[in-house]
């Protein structure tokens, strides 16, 4: 397997770690007494740093050379990175339900294709914009 793809196929992993992270915060503080949108905004920072500790650490790391010593500055281009996505996985999502009507009754077939294209985003920029190694 070529070093891009089995990046590929840990960046995924990280992925469903983050979306397990994401609904565990969000039931968490709504639980808590947070309305909706400040749950939501709490769980996405939850799972973006999880995923950026995760990929920090085993998606993009150098065989035999731990990562350096996390910084703010890696932290903030990450979660600028992963707002890219989030707003392509947002508008695919969206354009699916509004395009194609029978995914208006299986709305998680929109979200399914929102995530598969924001995760593209988010590994290259990932990959070129956040972790890239000398």
């Amino acid at each position: 397997m070529s070093k891009t793809r089995r990046e590929l196929l840990r960046f995924a992993v990280a992925g469903v770690a983050g979306l397990a992270c994401d609904a565990l915060a969000f039931y968490l503080a709504l639980a808590a007494g947070l309305s909706l949108y400040p749950a939501r905004l709490l769980s996405f920072l939850c799972a973006v740093t999880l995923t950026w500790l995760i990929n920090r650490r085993y998606t993009f790391a150098s065989a035999g050379h731990p990562p350096p010593a996390p910084s703010l500055r890696e932290f903030v281009r990450y979660l600028g990175a992963m707002l890219g996505g989030g707003a392509i996985n947002y508008a695919v999502s969206v354009l699916c339900v509004l395009m194609l009507p029978p995914w208006r009754v299986t709305p998680l077939l929109a979200v399914a294709a929102g995530s598969l294209a924001g995760m593209l985003l988010n590994f290259v920029s990932a990959k070129l914009l956040v972790f890239q190694r000398t």
